[in-house]
């Protein structure tokens, strides 16, 4: 760390340092007061734009992660419509004042971004992902440029492209979005000391590159491991390694930022927030728990603005899997309020958001009109009274091709399909087969790329008394994207998948509201298909439920495809007798209306908690 440079790096003021007990107790709550003043003065404001919602095959960054953050903060009462900023694309001149013209030349040639992505994507794919970055890159733009004009808070979120550095790009990152905000925060006016706080798992090695003769921009980064040398005029790199926990992680942290805050003195920070340290991550190899995330940023706000009212702008940055933007959130939450809120489950999320467009979308709008003269009979519904069976024209007796498309297309699903190369997505109905009734999603006109299949019926067999939604299959694939190391294949898929499972889920439970079904039933066919939903759904049988919660026991830690593979292959075994424990395919249900709810109750509970007694699984050795 090199952050003495003369007269303009200041000194830092020495205070006692607090010994007692009582002393930091009473420091802590002074801190806590001061803090929460400073964020009732000024509330933030976040940045966000649809046009960061891009779902890229092979990438497992959640495409709608800031419009989750944004619908829970918006459902909490921690956000106004005011407080949000739409922003514009970086312009090709502000891009131009960071990387090299030849860079930025060759990133629209076809393959470019292989070496960036780490596969080759076409060529539709390729400049939306370019002009989504962009977008991303415009939006730390302006909260930083926001973030300055208020002596507040601003966050973007998205942006955190950290790995890009002047003459190329890396990481999933082709614009360095933190150095273009900088530096068109000098070209309007600003002449101060920026700090860049870079928490992100992986290394900010393209900030600081970009920055590394530059005195008034200190780069500060813990990671994982180096990606390039570290060599920067005012910098700081700590590589920790892996399977960092809290203790060290919050101890580094503790023990190195508050001294260059103090002697560096910035006016502006940027903070590049990544929640992949968290331990749930997809691709990160740390185990920070939701509290330790929490801690983490709280300190650094603490840190960076005090009592203060030095500007922070704040970036998403990484973060992979369904679950990240929780992590993200709860700290958003603090920084709106003052005080950290607990954000709910995901699925809880996407169908809050999915009941919130279903209000948009009257019965007629997806069953078609009724009533007005037309009933649009064919000969052959005629004559179904005169002996045949009648001819099925609604998906479960409601829901007509033109409704599900509609449905779909208000809730952006059709356009994450467009995004991704599907350019005319277009759904059909075969509702001629008795052991249930299927919709089908192509990507064209022509039908050739089969994108999804889901059969349905109504079931009042499964459990008595209930009418169910029986989901008796569902494909979800990318026929067009091809596997990776980081996306395996997992047993039964031809194909990556859409990345879709969940809101597909959540359209589901839109039909059960809407035609007053009390659930949904399945039987899945292998664990992977289990574990996203396991909490939210239950087995039928207690005794199957405490076999499955034993198998994810017995496989805890582990990623979600060697965790099937385990299973497949026979490696969780009684760890009495050494038998093979393998997956049973069993009848799964979601309640949905509070009477099925109240049946997987306390009574539910209590026999699954008797027959998870009697379960002892383990992981054999290989």
């Amino acid at each position: 760390m090199t952050p003495e440079r003369g007269k303009s790096a200041g000194r830092a003021t020495m205070r006692s340092v607090p010994t007692t007990r009582s002393e930091i107790l009473a420091g802590m709550r002074r801190q806590a007061r001061l803090l929460g003043q400073t964020m009732r003065r000024r509330r933030a404001r976040f940045v966000y734009s649809t046009r960061y919602s891009l779902d890229v095959p092979g990438v497992l960054v959640d495409p709608i992660r800031g419009e989750r953050i944004l619908a829970w903060l918006a459902l909490e009462g921690l956000l106004r419509r005011r407080d949000v900023l739409r922003p514009k694309p970086a312009t090709f001149k502000a891009l131009r004042r960071v990387h090299a013209d030849d860079y930025l030349d060759a990133l629209y040639l076809p393959g470019s971004l292989e070496s960036i992505i780490g596969f080759t994507v076409p060529d539709p794919l390729q400049s939306r992902i370019l002009e989504m970055q962009r977008w991303m890159v415009g939006g730390t733009v302006l909260a930083v440029e926001t973030a300055l004009a208020t002596r507040g808070i601003a966050l973007n979120l998205g942006g955190g492209f950290h790995h890009a550095h002047r003459d190329r790009g890396a990481g999933f990152c082709a614009y360095n979005d933190v150095a273009v905000a900088i530096t068109e925060a000098r070209e309007a006016g600003f002449s101060g000391r920026t700090l860049v706080v870079d928490l992100d798992l992986h290394d900010g090695d393209g900030t600081r590159s970009i920055f590394s003769g530059d005195p008034d921009v200190f780069t500060f980064s813990i990671h994982n491991r180096p990606w390039s040398p570290s060599d920067a005029t005012m910098s700081f790199s700590l590589a920790l390694g892996t399977a960092i926990d809290d203790a060290a992680y919050l101890a580094a942290l503790r023990a190195h930022l508050p001294e260059v805050v103090a002697r560096f003195r910035p006016d502006l920070v940027v903070f590049v927030a990544g929640a992949d340290p968290a331990i749930d991550d997809r691709l990160g190899d740390w185990k920070i728990t939701g509290a330790g995330m929490l801690e983490r940023d709280r300190f650094v706000l603490r840190t960076v603005r005090g009592h203060t009212d030095r500007p922070l702008a704040v970036v998403l940055a990484g973060g992979y899997g369904p679950d990240s933007w929780r992590h993200s959130a709860r700290s958003f939450s603090l920084l709106a309020s003052g005080r950290a809120h607990e954000p709910p489950p995901t699925e809880t999320i996407t169908l809050h958001r999915y009941r919130q467009l279903a209000r948009l979308l009257s019965p007629t709008d997806l069953a078609g009109p009724a009533g007005d003269g037309d009933w649009g009979l064919s000969d052959e519904d005629l004559l179904a009274d005169l002996g045949g069976a009648p001819r099925q024209t609604r998906l479960l007796g409601f829901y007509t091709e033109q409704g599900v498309e509609l449905a779909l297309e208000r809730a952006g699903l059709l356009d994450r399909l467009r995004a991704i190369g599907f350019t005319q997505p277009q759904v059909a109905f075969d509702l001629g087969n008795p052991s249930g009734q299927t919709i089908r999603m192509y990507g064209e006109t022509e039908r050739h790329d089969l994108l999804a299949e889901v059969r349905v019926r109504r079931d009042r067999r499964t459990l008595p008394g209930f009418e169910l939604l029986a989901v008796e299959w569902m494909l979800l694939q990318n026929p067009r994207a091809t596997f990776t190391q980081d996306r395996p294949p997992l047993p039964g898929q031809k194909h990556p998948g859409l990345g879709i499972a969940e809101d597909v889920i959540a359209l589901l439970i839109l039909a059960c509201d809407r035609l007053h079904l009390d659930g949904i039933s399945f039987v899945p066919s292998h664990f992977h298909l289990v574990a996203p939903v396991f909490g939210s759904m239950h087995f039928l049988e207690p005794a199957d439920e405490a076999y499955t919660r034993a198998l994810r026991d017995a496989v805890a830690g582990l990623p979600l495809p060697e965790a099937t593979r385990a299973i497949a292959d026979g490696r969780v075994v009684d760890a009495r007798t050494g038998e093979s424990r393998p997956w049973h395919p069993r009848p799964m249900i979601f309640p949905v209306a509070p009477r099925l709810k109240e049946h997987f109750g306390a009574d539910y509970e209590r026999a699954v908690e008797e027959s998870l007694a009697a379960q002892t699984m383990k992981l054999r050795d290989t």
